[in-house]
């Protein structure tokens, strides 16, 4: 009955056995919460495997498929004849991203080239999860004073805080 559900709710078959372990995991874990005396067992788990489901769905929905970029690939912009204009842009942004400080700099291509969050660079790297996030906001603030031509004494100092 919940692989039947799950194949009907999941876009592959990979992801219908991926969500089948995770309804029997959620099964094993919150037992406890069936009470013979409102449903039979069999209600009850094709309930939690519909909610299960319908989570797994909306999680899929609010996450943008992703595919991993290569580093040194220049990417074109969209209606964009990809001329001189982008590549004189694409070579100003790499070379702002050098002028980074080495962490910041793996920070920002883990989340802009792989796509991860803030929680899986930090699994990734080992680097606390709040150290990543400063190295994002700091990182891409001097990027962009960089790409305005504003010095380090314009804006906010990058290391004052």
């Amino acid at each position: 009955m919940v692989w039947g559900l799950a194949r009907r709710m999941s876009p592959t078959r990979a992801d219908a056995e991926d969500a089948v372990q995770e309804v029997f995991l959620d099964l094993w874990a919150h037992g406890h919460r069936y009470d013979p005396g409102r449903a039979s067992p069999e209600l009850f788990v094709a309930v939690v495997a519909r909610r299960r489901l319908i989570d797994r769905r909306r999680r899929a929905q609010r996450r943008p498929a992703t595919e991993p970029i290569d580093g040194g690939e220049v990417l074109e912009v969209a209606g964009h004849d990809g001329g001189v204009e982008t590549a004189a842009e694409a070579a100003l942004a790499a070379r702002a991203m050098e002028e980074l400080r080495p962490e910041q700099r793996e920070v920002l291509r883990l989340a802009v080239a792989e796509g991860l969050t803030h929680e899986e660079i930090a699994g990734k790297t080992g680097m606390p999860l709040g150290t990543v996030k400063a190295h994002a906001r700091r990182g891409l603030l001097r990027i962009r004073r960089l790409l305005l031509g504003e010095t380090e004494d314009d804006g906010v100092e990058e290391d004052a805080r």
